[in-house]
Order: C-alpha cells, then structure tokens, then sequence
C-alpha cells in the first residue's frame, strides 16, 4: 500500500493483544503505528507528536474512548478517528458517528475490515483536509483586496461621533476608489447614497435606519472591484459575455460584503438587489415585487437616476428633467411604483443634493 508510507496511527486499547495485533497488521501493510494502553497516555502522545489517524477503543479504565474522541476531534482536528471495540451496541456505534468519528470496527474483526476501514478514513480525512485547505485559501484570496474595507467597518460600528464620521470618509474614500477606477464621478456614492436616505424618510423611516441604508448603499457597486478593466472601461455596447460577466459585480458585492454585522447585511444585501427590477427582468437572479429588499428597490431607483444625470465613458449625462421623464417610463415594470412616487414626489430635494456634490467636469446643462 504505497499511500501507507510514512502514515503515522496511534492504536489505543487497554488490552496488550488487542494492541499488539493491530500494530503488527497495520505496520505489516506500510503504516507507521503508534501504541496507547490509555486514554491519558494517548493525550501525552498527541501533545508530543502528529497522527494522522487514531483507532480507539470504547470501553477502557479511567476516560472512555468515546470522550478520547471528542478530545482528539476538539484539539487534533487533522487526526481522523476510528472506534476498534467489542461492544455490539448501535446507539454507542450512533453517538460515536455523530460525535465525529469515522468509522465503527466491531470485534472480532476480519484484518481486511480494518484496513478497508482505515483506508477509507485517510482517504476522506484528506479530501477534507484538501476542501478546507482550498476554501481557507480562497477566502485569503477575496480578504487579500478586501481587508481594509472591513476592517474600516468593524471599526465604524465599534465607534461614535468624531471616530465614526472619520471612518465613515475612510469607507467613502475606499468605495471612491472604484468611481475614479471606472472613470466615472466620485461624487456618484455621494448623491446616490443621500437619494436613498430621502427615499427612507419619506417612508418615515427612525433616523438612525435612514442613516444605515445611507452608508450601506455606498458600496452598492464595490463588486466592480472584480470586473476586467477592458468592459468596465469599455466605450461601446457590451456583447453578451461582456454583459454577463459585468453582471457579475452584485453576486461578487454579494459575497464581500456578507457578514452578521447590521451594515454589512443592508449593504450585501443591496450590493446583490440593486439591478433587479419589479416586473422580475433584472439580474442577477429575476426577483419580482416585493420579493426584492426594499432597500434594493430604493437603491435602484436612486442609482439609476443618478447613473442617467452622470457622465460616465460610455454615455453622455441627461439633464434631471429629462432623466424624470426616463426613470417614469420604468414605474412599475423597473421601479417600485409606490417608490418612484416618493422619489419623484421629492424633486426639490434631490436636486439641492445634486446641487451640493456636483461633477466637477460635468456637460454644459447636465
């Protein structure tokens, strides 16, 4: 068994031959054995050097191998657990598998059963220790470009006043850094983000969730950190695997942003809704109605709007009177109808946010 070398097992068994045979099977067929007559002994063992696999038996004097288990599973969760026991009970076999243990070899045995067995637990304790190794390496990979953004927020919801507006332009500066990279506004979030805020008040919605869905909606497009350069600054139409991969940004905002703190979910949950649309044509997943976040209804109609007045270098800006006419074509087919009305029913308003953080290079009567 060539996969046996250098494969180091712990065989633990208060019984002298019950030890000495399964050593001398195991060794016989490559591995490297290891034997405990206890349970405390095996612990010492443990602590001193690396198993791959233990083999324990249930019943022994002092700690049982079931709690060996539990011990081996909490502190060496790299070492794979076998039960070798003469007790013939199924709830005992039950409580062992859920415990962690992967396998259940009952006495007497045929020596091809325990090497059948042993084979199957390395082989899955590797496949496992493969998988997380992989997920362990792709998260190090998404929090590679996204640590400082998150760090920044778990300090912004740690932190007051003075503090928290500081880290506050701390995250506005971080999401501004995708506005300049796709060479549009910086002053987009701004705008965008403050519609929103107006949109919830007008709900009657408490200051404070105003406040929230104002700077979560900042990073509704922080997903465009993961789209090629050559579509996000392409000047013509996108084709439809251009399309697709752009469409992509909310899922990847999506997964940037998930986590328990309140900001993140509002934020991951824009990130991922603010292209649907009402009549269920959007993306990414064809939500219809009510079925979308009401903060992602109230996001897409205020980054549309925004998106429809701003220059960006694929198209020229609209002017708000036209950008109205545009936005109430979609009223109930793209837009939230009861929405729309509160936003367009507060025009003054998003103007005077318009007219506080405008496009420094912006068209003649944009």
């Amino acid at each position: 068994m060539p996969e046996a070398k250098k494969t180091r097992l712990l065989v633990v068994d208060d019984a002298k031959d019950a030890r000495v045979f399964l050593c001398g099977l195991l060794e016989t067929n490559g591995y490297i054995c290891v034997p405990a007559a206890s349970a405390a002994e095996a612990r010492d063992l443990l602590q001193q050097q690396a198993f791959e696999l233990a083999l324990c038996d249930v019943n022994m004097p002092g700690e049982s191998g079931l709690s060996l288990v539990r011990h081996i599973l909490a502190k060496h969760p790299d070492t794979a657990t076998i039960m070798v026991t003469g007790m013939d009970d199924p709830r005992i076999a039950n409580f062992a598998l859920e415990q962690g243990a992967y396998g259940y070899v009952i006495k007497p045995f045929e020596p091809n059963e325990i090497l059948i067995n042993v084979a199957n637990a390395l082989r899955r304790r590797k496949l496992e220790y493969e998988g997380r190794a992989n997920r362990e390496k792709l998260e190090q990979a998404v929090l590679a470009r996204t640590t400082e953004l998150r760090e920044t927020i778990v300090r912004l919801e740690q932190t007051e006043g003075a503090l928290r507006q500081a880290q506050e332009e701390a995250i506005q500066s971080l999401v501004m850094a995708e506005e300049f990279r796709e060479k549009g506004t910086p002053w987009h979030i701004q705008r965008m983000s403050r519609y929103c805020a107006l949109v919830a008040a007008r709900l009657g919605w408490a200051n404070e969730r105003c406040e929230l869905i104002r700077l979560a909606s900042t990073m509704h497009d922080i997903g465009k950190i993961g789209t090629p350069d050559e579509i996000l600054f392409k000047s013509g139409v996108l084709d439809p695997e251009e399309s697709r991969l752009m469409q992509q940004h909310t899922e990847i905002g999506r997964r940037i942003l998930s986590g328990s703190a309140e900001l993140l979910t509002v934020a991951s949950a824009i990130a991922w809704t603010h292209h649907e649309r009402f009549d269920g044509s959007g993306y990414p997943r064809g939500l219809v109605g009510e079925a979308i976040p009401l903060e992602g209804r109230i996001a897409a109609i205020a980054d549309a709007f925004d998106g429809i007045t701003t220059r960006r270098v694929y198209k020229q800006a609209l002017p708000p009177e036209q950008a109205v006419e545009v936005i109430r074509v979609g009223r109930a087919r793209h837009f939230d109808p009861q929405l729309l009305d509160l936003f367009l029913g507060s025009m003054d308003q998003v103007l005077a946010i318009r007219q506080k953080y405008p496009d420094v290079d912006r068209m003649p009567g944009s």
